[in-house]
């Protein structure tokens, strides 16, 4: 199956066309070029796997399907644009709805929130400010390293740090460490890198596979554990979902097994849900289901 090495497709490009369109011109403006960027990935992008997903997994016409397409590249390029606006403090009225923020106010020792390539929830942390814990976002270390040059001269303070996933697992005494504080510590259950464990499980009819990382750590850490989503809902408004929190920890190895799957399926049940109530929100710009292979 053909994975992903760590990398968000034209990350740096994108951000560097919004960053300077919104500091000359406006959102408003970003917006509008918006239209024409993301037309040019619609046409010049390796996208088979976009239109699988559409076509094949959710049963759309294709011509709903090139529409969903498209679709999908233009609020994935809005998510950006928010991203920037909301980071680097200028005025924008965001409106938010909060459903389940009571689950991770009620999580006072810390816990995991597993989350997937979906919305945007840089700016579900940097909106939940008032919550009573640091947040802590996972991320590869590729993808951190390039996007943060580019942040770091617009940014103000944040209300999450980063993580970033190293080859020397430093990021796994960063996460233990984070959780000890009574931190929130956000990782993504959608995507894994190439040369990584991973687990394999049925997402919306087909096999796919899916990172071993979260799933063990959400068992072997003992701490609560939450998925979350924040949706893009309208140009001005965001939608915040958290499920009830849930301790998956075992004591021996066949129970950890089995715990590990159990995470799991409760992830792909919430995922699939979300994925169906938002189908062009699912930003996972790889062969997730091995079509390359077939």
């Amino acid at each position: 199956m053909s994975s992903w090495k760590g990398k968000t497709r034209g990350g740096v490009i994108g951000y560097s066309i919004f960053i300077f369109t919104i500091k000359y011109l406006g959102t408003g403006s970003a917006y509008f070029l918006l239209y024409f960027v993301a037309l040019y990935y619609w046409i010049f992008s390796r996208k088979r796997y976009l239109k699988y997903y559409f076509r094949n997994r959710l049963g759309y016409s294709s011509i709903k399907t090139r529409l969903s397409v498209y679709k999908l590249y233009y609020k994935f390029g809005q998510v950006l644009i928010d991203k920037v606006v909301l980071l680097s403090g200028i005025h924008t009225p965001f409106s938010f709805d909060l459903d389940g923020d009571h689950h991770l106010r009620n999580m006072k020792e810390g816990g995991m929130l597993i989350g997937a390539h979906m919305g945007n929830w840089e700016i579900a942390s940097q909106l939940l400010q008032n919550l009573p814990h640091r947040i802590y976002i996972v991320m590869y270390d590729e993808e951190h390293q390039r996007i943060k040059a580019l942040l770091d001269n617009v940014m103000k303070e944040k209300a999450f740090e980063i993580i970033p996933i190293k080859n020397d697992l430093s990021h796994i005494i960063a996460i233990h460490k984070a959780l000890k504080e009574k931190g929130l510590v956000v990782m993504h259950g959608d995507r894994y890198v190439e040369g990584s464990k991973t687990l394999e499980a049925s997402v919306l009819g087909k096999k796919a596979k899916l990172p071993f990382g979260p799933f063990l750590l959400a068992v072997k850490s003992g701490f609560p554990v939450t998925f979350v989503f924040a949706m893009k809902e309208t140009s001005r408004h965001y939608h915040f979902f958290a499920t009830e929190p849930k301790i998956y920890n075992k004591e021996n190895k066949i129970a950890e097994q089995k715990a590990i799957n159990e995470v799991l399926k409760d992830y792909i049940n919430v995922l699939e849900t979300k994925i169906n109530q938002y189908p062009e929100h699912w930003f996972n710009f790889h062969d997730f289901w091995g079509i390359d292979e077939q």
